[in-house]
């Protein structure tokens, strides 16, 4: 029997009254797999009038997920509701609206379900602790992404002390522990072992715990063994295409007012269009911002690949031949890692998105320098080292300074030495900070400025300062403004103290364009070299320590000789202006000779 006759058959049995609740779910469950949706629908909702019911309200729970399957989101919400009516406590229902609402664009709501399940369901009867569980999960990871970090770090503790046994709800939570600077990271927690926190923490957060690259490999590949497809057929000729014009295709959430297209745009502007072809694959924000504006304009083609599947997405990128994929996320949030993995170009190349190994055998490549990755360590990365001549991170020198703000404006004492170190909260480690608090004891009428990231990383700052003898008074915040208003503020400070074992990256070249000395600590691994590699290109070694001994002496050094800091800033206006740190349009003409290099060889 065909399927429409088999549905004509339901239809009238339901029609008559004559189809219990059993053949309901058996024969609606029959069209599901068929993917007929929509009559699945049409057969719940014929039932629901027809047939009176003590499971009235599961068939509209049900019939809620048949019509959202079909793509009629406001009538399962209706049908949601009205088993939420029929059934108070069925929390099914609710924990499945606020999924609804949140893809909506209507996170209060999502929350406020999400919340409801959370705090009126038993989560000791088995029956209900899967969903108690996955309502704290929802809660934790839509606040955290509404940077309300403290909520959000509760409701993953209580959905741990449930379940211990979550290693994605214990990677946030370790990283929510970095965002709000509550050290140690790693603390007791029921049921979960340091151990198991370590083993869970994923590859961005583990930056901020070790410099060692060999650690930082087996979190990447723990990831990508969980999360990454290991059957998707290829899908490109790995023998490349021989198109006239290279194709070079990039892949980013990123492409809006973000720190990758920061860095970015002018090197998208400056390809040679003559002889490579630039395309852009692009499910970022549309943030209406004139940096995302620069980055759409500077492409050959633009394709937004927002909503289609990994699979669609890598079928398209696969039927415009592009010869060279440089996927711009690594393992942050946003990547694809699944659409990489159906590779579809034959050469596939990780930049500047994690400034790390990715751990995700679909890429080949990654762009570096030899400072960056010393020969030595390369084989504690899962792809091949790209090496550029001279640096491997590309600048945009069309980035706009804003009017240079007085210290008054900016909140800081007029006669002060002012170090700095505006990265974000999650970069600061108590091993760093310690260093931080003696150079202020041992440098008179100093302060340390820091980024304003949150109020619950603020707090804990001031609160460390006091307990290491630091008066809190002499540690100050700086909020988050506008890019060029940023930058310009950046003429206010003295010396800039990069952060360990997660340097400071976009964040020390905009340091190091307008003029300010930077101080970092270097270490074995990407993110621990990535200052020490500008400073490298810049000319400048004396600003590279490799112990935190001498990097302490150095800031004090520094502190207390304002010549010194001075000469600094004159070579870093020789280095702005004919330096090879800044030359942009070297590093294009370098990277696409690179590419047409890996080409060649197919």
């Amino acid at each position: 029997m065909t399927i429409d006759a088999r549905f004509g058959e339901a239809v009238t049995q339901a029609w008559k009254g004559q189809m219990d609740f059993s053949q309901l779910l058996a024969t609606a469950g029959a069209l599901e797999a068929a993917g007929q949706s929509p009559l699945a629908a049409v057969l719940y909702q014929t039932w629901l009038n027809r047939n009176p019911s003590p499971y009235a309200y599961a068939g509209y729970f049900n019939s809620a997920l048949s019509l959202a399957a079909a793509g009629d989101e406001a009538a399962a919400e209706s049908a949601y509701r009205r088993a939420i009516e029929l059934y108070p406590a069925f929390a099914q229902p609710r924990l499945n609206l606020g999924m609804l609402y949140e893809r909506q664009g209507k996170p209060d709501q999502a929350l406020a379900e999400w919340r409801w399940v959370a705090d009126n369901t038993d989560s000791g009867n088995p029956d209900n602790t899967a969903l108690v569980v996955m309502a704290l999960n929802h809660l934790g990871r839509v606040l955290e992404m509404r940077k309300d970090f403290a909520q959000a770090s509760a409701f993953l503790s209580r959905s741990l002390n449930i379940d211990p046994q979550q290693p994605d709800a214990i990677h946030h939570w370790v990283h929510l522990r970095q965002k709000q600077c509550i050290w140690p990271v790693y603390m007791d927690l029921h049921g979960v072992t340091a151990a198991e926190m370590r083993d869970a923490t994923s590859a961005l957060a583990m930056l901020s715990i070790t410099d060692d690259p060999a650690v930082q490999l087996n979190a990447a590949r723990r990831y990508a063994a969980k999360k990454v497809r290991t059957d998707a057929p290829v899908l490109c000729n790995p023998k490349g295409y021989g198109h006239k014009r290279l194709r070079i295709a990039y892949a980013s959430s990123d492409f809006c007012l973000h720190p990758v297209s920061i860095l970015m745009a002018e090197l998208f502007e400056l390809h040679n269009h003559t002889d490579f072809e630039i395309f852009g694959y692009c499910w970022s924000p549309e943030d209406g911002s004139a940096l995302r504006q620069r980055v759409i304009g500077a492409m050959d083609q633009f394709h937004r690949i927002h909503a289609l599947s990994d699979e669609d997405a890598a079928q398209l990128i696969r039927s415009h031949e592009i010869d060279v994929l440089i996927d711009l996320q690594g393992q942050t949030s946003g990547a694809r890692p699944n659409m990489l993995a159906l590779r579809p170009a034959p050469i596939q190349v990780t930049y500047l998105g994690l400034p790390a190994t990715t751990g995700l055998p679909s890429i080949d490549y990654v762009i570096a320098d030899r400072f960056l990755i010393p020969e030595a360590t390369a084989a504690l990365y899962s792809e091949k080292p790209l090496y550029m001549p001279d640096i491997y991170q590309v600048s945009d020198r069309m980035r706009g300074v804003g009017p240079t703000p007085t210290r008054a404006q900016c909140g800081l004492p007029d006669d002060a030495f002012v170090f700095c170190s505006l990265n974000n909260n999650y970069k600061y480690t108590p091993e760093v900070f310690d260093v931080w608090m003696r150079i202020l004891q041992r440098t008179p009428g100093s302060v340390l400025w820091l980024l304003s990231d949150n109020p619950w990383a603020q707090e804990n700052i001031r609160k460390e300062a006091a307990a290491r003898g630091v008066d809190g008074a002499r540690l100050l915040f700086a909020d988050r403004v506008s890019p060029e208003n940023y930058l310009a503020r950046y003429a206010c400070a003295d010396l800039f103290l990069d952060t360990f074992p997660f340097n400071a990256g976009t964040t020390a070249n905009d340091a190091l364009w307008v003029g300010l000395p930077l101080l970092t600590m270097c270490g074995r691994a990407f993110a621990s070299r990535m200052a020490g590699a500008l400073l490298s290109a810049a000319g400048m070694p004396e600003l590279i320590t490799y112990t935190l001994a001498d990097y302490e002496e150095k800031a004090v050094a520094l502190g207390t000789d304002a010549q010194a800091c001075q000469r600094l800033r004159e070579q870093l206006k020789s280095v702005r202006e004919s330096g090879v740190l800044f030359d942009t349009a070297r590093f294009a003409r370098n990277l696409e000779q690179r590419l047409q290099e890996l080409v060649a060889v197919l």
